[in-house]
């Protein structure tokens, strides 16, 4: 099947990329139908997608509207070398390129921004489920470990525009939906603008009942972005967003469990509770914002400067405790941009920057008394720094070779301090060694339209509060970080009038000292340093237009992509309680996804979308002693756009996913105390809804 999958992929690519070559030679470029570059924000000034010497996903605006707005997991499972999943409705993980070893739940060991602002906290922690995927505008995913101006990491950035920058009139609003086993999913946006003032107010709420016993969410979002443009070029942005969410959590089956009813939560055991007698789930009630200013100093000089911090309350009853934590973070980050004179044959630009952040976090564990909270077991505050410097170079040599050198240092600290059992007057302190994040970078366009590129960089992710203080209440202050090496090489390669693009890459990440996550009897998790791994990938993006955007015909343009990912990755000097998993695949990881997708232009603005997602086996332990099955995953979605009135544009769509009635679990507990892996996905579900904009 694995062969099958990659050869239709291929051949898809192939034949397409044949076609497009026969009819460019034939095909006069349409000045007025010519299809936008794609752009990048992610290394702190716009450009050119093509010309970027990085591995970088992006999720458009328009790409965002094809897929279900109720979660963000088929959207980012389209990009290669990106896995999220969500265990239950609401819980999401996120993988870059395997990074989901040491996440039993939540996002850790990817820096997160929104717009110029840290959502990831000094911590290491990122609520990237407290947001509404509909008050998103795009999405950007720099993949591999990027340090040099983001901090510590060692799986990846991910950059979030959560409004629309090129909107220049006033707008509003609402998208309403509703679906299978009870989805209701209501949005409503409005963009005034006036004068030098534009201002944007998302409002967002979502319910379901789920697919499982016990699986219920709810989600508030309230969402505010304010910029005021004053001078040239220059702005000042108030960016913020409440979210109140809560989930219930139905926990993994057995293999046999699931087989037998995969709507079933956990059931009981002898030595535990059933989820539902323990009414395990997730609150998490945050309120996050902050000031973004933009100042154009001089014609060559420019300033970005914000202010940022957050606070969550957060609960989780589980079926052995019940965790209470009351999280503050707060922080700034600032860079300046020196640029060459433009129009030159080299160009360049230099930028210095810094950013810090605290973290102080009460984390509470109770006996959980069927969801009540009973008798203290421990309670801990645990206060946690971060900041680094870093400078970039980035040269343009003529209009051929790009280069970027950047580095950034980093220094990371955390206090603790037991207050029960065991009350501490004062605070421990450790100190991880200040460490060099150095990524070298080049793309060189070999021809007008293919252009080549190439990186090393260096991945390092220090632990975080979750891994150091995890579920077990014991402070782990022997964890180290990891650290390791990422080497690339690419392509790019397109058409003239861009409506096709090939995008491949190849890398190799070797990481020392990797952070794995382990399980103890009574079901709490613990962390440890596991030696290291071996992780060979290939990545391939492919888009082209079948049929170019027309004003006439029956069907007016057909839009293929494909994305491929095969990951080659292993452990090495692996060793747990005397035994040795060296050699063995990483466990969370499948060998080959492909993702496939058409869209269709009909007449009258009807639109037909189609994707297919196939997934490989994977390993649910260490051991590889146990796999989940590969699965096809079929969605599909249709709508028609249509105007009422002059200022008034209705859509009105529908779709269905896992139309091929798969049986699978989209979210393996790994490494789980009694087989219990599997957290089964819906069958075939369908929904429908409308949105209307004036």
């Amino acid at each position: 099947m694995i062969k099958l999958s990659t050869s239709i992929c291929l051949l898809l690519s192939i034949s397409t990329f044949s076609a497009f070559a026969q009819q460019r030679d034939t095909t006069v470029t349409d000045s007025a139908r010519k299809l936008r570059s794609v752009m990048v924000r992610g290394y702190l000034s716009e450009q050119q997608m093509i010309q970027v010497p990085a591995s970088v996903g992006v999720l458009s605006a328009k790409q965002l509207t094809l897929q279900p707005s109720n979660s963000l997991v088929s959207a980012m499972n389209t990009l290669p070398g990106i896995r999220m999943e969500e265990r239950t409705p609401g819980s999401y993980r996120l993988s870059i390129r395997g990074s989901l070893l040491r996440s039993p739940f939540g996002v850790r060991n990817v820096k997160i921004y929104f717009d110029e602002m840290p959502l990831t906290d000094a911590g290491g922690n990122t609520y990237l489920n407290a947001l509404d995927i509909a008050d998103l505008y795009s999405i950007e995913v720099l993949k591999g470990p990027d340090g040099s101006l983001f901090g510590a990491n060692s799986g990846g950035v991910v950059l979030i525009d959560p409004v629309n920058r090129g909107n220049d009139s006033s707008t509003a609003s609402l998208n309403v939906n509703a679906g299978s086993y009870g989805l209701i999913h209501q949005n409503a946006t409005v963009h005034q603008r006036w004068g030098s003032n534009d201002l944007n107010i998302g409002q967002g709420y979502q319910s379901y009942d789920g697919y499982r016993d016990h699986s219920y969410m709810r989600r508030h979002y309230f969402q505010l972005a304010d910029r005021y443009r004053y001078g040239k070029g220059n702005q000042l942005k108030a960016i913020g967003f409440y979210s109140d969410l809560k989930y219930q959590t139905p926990g993994g089956l057995t293999l046999a469990q699931f087989e037998a009813n995969p709507r079933a939560s956990r059931p009981a055991t002898p030595a535990t509770g059933s989820a539902i007698d323990q009414n395990i789930g997730i609150s998490t009630k945050m309120l996050y914002g902050g000031l973004v200013n933009e100042a154009r100093l001089s014609d060559r000089i420019r300033n970005v400067a914000t202010i940022f911090g957050s606070h969550v309350d957060f609960a989780n009853p589980f079926i052995t405790n019940y965790e209470q934590r009351t999280e503050g973070t707060y922080g700034a980050r600032t860079y300046f941009e020196l640029s060459s004179l433009p129009a030159v044959a080299f160009e360049w630009k230099l930028d210095l920057g810094a950013e810090w952040q605290r973290t102080n976090a009460d984390i509470n564990n109770y006996d959980n008394l069927k969801g009540i909270k009973g008798k203290p077991q421990a309670i801990d505050e645990v206060n946690t720094d971060q900041h680094f410097f870093f400078t970039r170079y980035a040269a343009t040599v003529a209009r051929r070779l790009n280069i970027e050198a950047a580095l950034s240092l980093n220094y990371y600290q955390y206090k603790y301090r037991n207050i029960y059992p065991l009350y501490q007057p004062g605070s421990n302190t450790k100190n991880f060694d200040p460490q060099l994040m150095p990524r070298l970078a080049l793309s060189y366009q070999i021809l007008s339209n293919f252009i080549w590129r190439a990186s090393v960089s260096r991945g390092y992710s220090t632990p975080t509060i979750a891994e150091v203080r995890p579920t077990n209440n014991i402070v782990n202050t022997d964890l180290q970080p990891e650290n390791g090496w990422n080497y690339e090489t690419g392509f790019r390669l397109r058409d003239r009038d861009e409506t096709l693009m090939l995008d491949a890459s190849v890398f190799y990440y070797r990481l020392s000292n990797s952070i794995v996550n382990q399980r103890l009897t009574n079901e709490t998790d613990y962390f440890i340093n596991a030696g290291g791994t071996r992780q060979l990938g290939l990545e391939l993006n492919f888009s082209a237009w079948l049929l170019k955007p027309q004003s006439t015909g029956v069907i007016r343009g057909v839009q293929l992509n494909e994305a491929l990912t095969v990951s080659r990755f292993n452990f090495r000097d692996y060793r747990v309680n005397n035994v040795d998993y060296s050699g063995n695949r990483l466990t969370g990881v499948p060998r080959q996804v492909v993702v496939s997708s058409l869209q269709f232009r009909l007449p009258q603005a009807i639109y037909v979308f189609v994707q297919h997602n196939y997934t490989g086996k994977l390993p649910v332990n260490d051991a590889n002693s146990v796999y989940a099955k590969a699965y096809h995953l079929l969605q599909a979605k249709a709508g028609w756009q249509f105007s009422v009135g002059r200022a008034t544009r209705l859509n009105l769509y529908a779709g269905a996913d896992n139309l091929l009635n798969q049986r699978y679990s989209l979210g393996n507990d790994l490494n789980a105390v009694g087989n219990r892996y599997y957290n089964p996905a819906p069958l075939r579900n369908y929904y429908a809804g409308f949105s209307i904009g004036i």
